[in-house]
C-alpha cells in the first residue's frame, strides 16, 4: 500500500481519485527505472531514476503522475521518495520560520535618491465604468481581405439597399 502524509485536504483528495485508477494499469518493466505503463491502449513511458513521464505531469507538478504512480505500487516503493520536499508538511512549517520584522517609523526609512526623486503620474486614462465591450483583434489576413459591398436584391447594384431601390428590377 502506498502511503503519504500529504499537508492539506486537496492532496488527500488527489491521492484518493488517483489511487482509483492506478489499479487499471498494467505496467511493463523495461530495465530497473524504466517501465512503460500501459493506459487503455496508450502507453506512457515512465523514468523513476530522472523522475519523468510522457505524460509531462511528473516534471511539471514535481509530484507523482499517476502512470508513476502505478509503477511505483507495482514495485512496493513508498511516494515520499519520488514526491517533491514542496508537498511534505514539513517544508510548509519552514516556511514559517522565517520571522517576519515590522517596519521601523516612517521617518527612519531610508529611502535612496533614485526612488525618492521619482515623480509617479496618474494614469493617462480613466478605465469607463461598465462591462468592457467585446472588441476582436483581427489578424493581418482580414484585415487585407477586401471589404464585401452590400448589394439591391431588386436591382442587383450597389450603393443602395432594397427599401431604397429606384432602379428596375433585374431580369431572372
Amino acid at each position: 500500500m502506498i502511503t503519504m502524509q500529504f499537508s492539506c485536504s486537496k492532496m488527500v483528495e488527489y491521492k484518493s481519485i488517483q489511487m482509483q485508477t492506478v489499479d487499471q494499469y498494467t505496467v511493463v518493466p523495461s530495465t530497473e527505472y524504466l517501465h512503460t505503463v500501459n493506459d487503455g491502449g496508450r502507453n506512457y513511458t515512465v523514468c523513476l531514476l530522472e523522475r519523468k513521464c510522457v505524460c509531462g505531469r511528473f516534471q511539471i507538478d514535481e509530484l507523482s503522475c499517476p502512470h508513476a504512480w502505478a509503477v511505483l505500487k507495482s514495485k512496493f516503493l513508498t511516494l515520499e521518495e519520488y514526491c517533491s520536499s514542496y508537498y511534505k508538511p514539513s517544508t510548509i512549517v519552514m516556511a514559517y520560520d522565517v520571522p517576519v520584522y515590522p517596519l521601523p517609523d516612517k521617518n527612519d526609512w531610508n529611502i535612496p535618491e533614485h526612488v525618492a526623486e521619482e515623480v509617479v503620474l496618474p494614469p493617462k486614462w480613466k478605465r469607463p465604468p461598465g462591462r468592457p465591450k467585446k472588441k476582436r483583434d483581427k489578424n493581418l489576413s482580414e484585415l487585407l481581405l477586401p471589404k464585401n459591398q452590400h448589394s439591391c436584391s431588386i436591382c442587383g447594384q450597389g450603393g443602395h439597399n432594397k427599401r431604397t431601390c429606384r432602379n428596375a428590377p433585374r431580369n431572372k
